[in-house]
């Protein structure tokens, strides 16, 4: 039987999703801990990659697992995973649901702070030219994103990727009451390697005045890569969501 993993992690410690030559990943340490339970190796198959320090609140994995489950299975598995890695759930699902082939939107949040703050979590990323940031600015260069489905200028080289297309419904910034936090949200049926990090740091560019956007759109219209492209670093970039064409099962039928 199929079933689907829910989870979240803290990335920060890990190569992303997937092992690296030169670092371990989360799917890794989940299906290390998934033999100690079953006894037996177990695949995982998530629902993307997510890179090197970029974090997650609401990711799906899929395994396949013939029998019953041991007592107690999630509150063990819980208690052999680092503190940085949790599972909420496993749903079961019908036997060819695919966790990343299924997925038809993918949810992430890029969360910049604009005061130093030592005491604020791994999920946001310090910006110290709060007096050059313009939301009004920022929103019109997302926005623009929403007039295209080829991100070519937004895509970090030697990806495997076999098409540039992605087909965006949200791309907007907001501001806390203090304006001391900003969020960018984007939602897409799928992105690039490393698309998010530079449409923020393009965003920024714009808002510091160092980009034009008509410069943006010619980038966009003509497909090529944009003249000093910053990729901000991942310790802002959450993925939030992952929606499916079919209902997951609800909190009665989660196994605990």
């Amino acid at each position: 039987m199929r079933y689907f993993l829910e989870c979240s992690y803290n990335g920060t410690a890990y190569s992303g999703w997937q092992s690296q030559p030169n670092g371990t990943g989360i799917q890794a340490i989940i299906e290390e801990h998934l033999h100690t339970l079953f006894r037996e190796h177990v695949e995982i198959v998530g629902c993307g990659r997510t890179d090197a320090g970029v974090h997650a609140a609401g990711y799906y994995a899929h395994f396949d697992w013939p029998s019953s489950f041991p007592e107690h299975f999630l509150l063990r598995l819980n208690k052999l995973l680092p503190a940085d890695i949790a599972i909420h759930g496993l749903h079961p699902v019908r036997q060819e649901a695919h966790a990343r082939f299924d997925a038809i939107q993918r949810q992430y949040r890029y969360q910049v702070h604009l005061r130093k703050d030592p005491l604020i979590g791994a999920q946001s990323w310090y910006y110290p030219f709060a007096h050059q940031t313009d939301l009004h600015l920022l929103n019109e260069a997302a926005h623009l994103l929403l007039d295209y489905t080829e991100f070519a200028p937004f895509c970090k080289t030697g990806t495997d990727a076999r098409t540039r297309t992605c087909r965006l419904s949200e791309s907007f910034w907001i501001s806390d009451r203090t304006g001391t936090q900003l969020t960018y949200w984007v939602t897409s049926d799928r992105f690039l390697r490393g698309m998010i990090r530079l449409i923020v740091g393009m965003c920024l560019r714009v808002s510091e005045g160092k980009l034009a956007l008509e410069d943006v759109r010619k980038a966009m219209d003509n497909q090529i890569l944009l003249e000093g492209s910053w990729s901000v670093p991942p310790d802002g970039l959450t993925l939030t969501g992952v929606r499916y064409p079919f209902p997951l099962p609800g909190p009665e039928s989660i196994l605990v």
